[in-house]
């Protein structure tokens, strides 16, 4: 039996490996336009910042360039029609569902990547048990670090925020967990910024990979 009722998880970086795919997408224009390569570990670091900052770092333009939205919106398409490419789950993630699963422990995911490529490419995971709430940025009024996600995934769920767990690569995961009222987990084996220390995210556990989730969690 889980020690908690619900399992929230941030997706990009928690609960997938999406960065081979997002290196890949920024690959493809890079090559288009006879530009060196992005390597798959550089591109790690910058997954957070979303595809804005993807674009702004490879391409070396800011959102005020002219061409800036062009190049995003083509990287977007890119990225749309490879999402499940390579991303996989982190190693022992599916071993955690699994368990979820068999304690009938409900969980959800709480992301700040919009529906439009988080339901495909979960669809495309068939991840199992499946979710039992996916809350992306067009659901709610405000994203994380607001808790306003997790305390609507958490309604979706009938679980209150004090018995559940958010998992999270990134500050914002932590905060808006906090804010929420749940446990806190930093997965730093995710997309860690440049200069960024888990360790002084608040959080009530770190763990360095997702293989770690199953002591904690049962």
């Amino acid at each position: 039996m889980s020690r908690y009722r619900a399992v929230l998880f941030d997706l990009d970086g928690t609960l997938l490996d999406t960065a081979p795919d997002f290196a890949y997408a920024l690959n493809q224009l890079l090559q288009a336009r006879a530009m060196p390569p992005l390597p798959d570990a550089e591109v790690r670091t910058l997954v957070t910042d979303g595809s804005a900052g993807l674009v702004a770092h490879a391409f070396g333009c800011t959102a005020e360039d002219p061409l800036f939205e062009q190049i995003r919106a083509e990287f977007l398409a890119v990225y749309r029609a490879n999402l499940s490419r390579h991303t996989r789950p982190f190693p022992g993630i599916e071993a955690v569902l699994a368990r979820l699963g068999e304690t009938g422990i409900p969980w959800a995911v709480v992301t700040n990547k919009p529906s439009t490529y988080t339901t495909p490419l979960l669809r495309d995971m068939n991840l199992s048990p499946a979710p039992g709430a996916v809350i992306c940025p067009d659901h709610v009024t405000h994203t994380k670090p607001h808790p306003e996600s997790i305390l609507l995934a958490c309604a979706r769920l009938g679980v209150a925020p004090d018995a559940c767990i958010m998992i999270g690569d990134h500050r914002r995961d932590i905060d808006a967990g906090r804010s929420a009222g749940t446990r806190t987990v930093a997965a730093v084996y995710g997309y860690i910024d440049a200069g960024e220390n888990p360790a002084d995210w608040n959080a009530h556990h770190r763990i360095a990979s997702a293989h770690e989730l199953h002591d904690l969690l049962f």
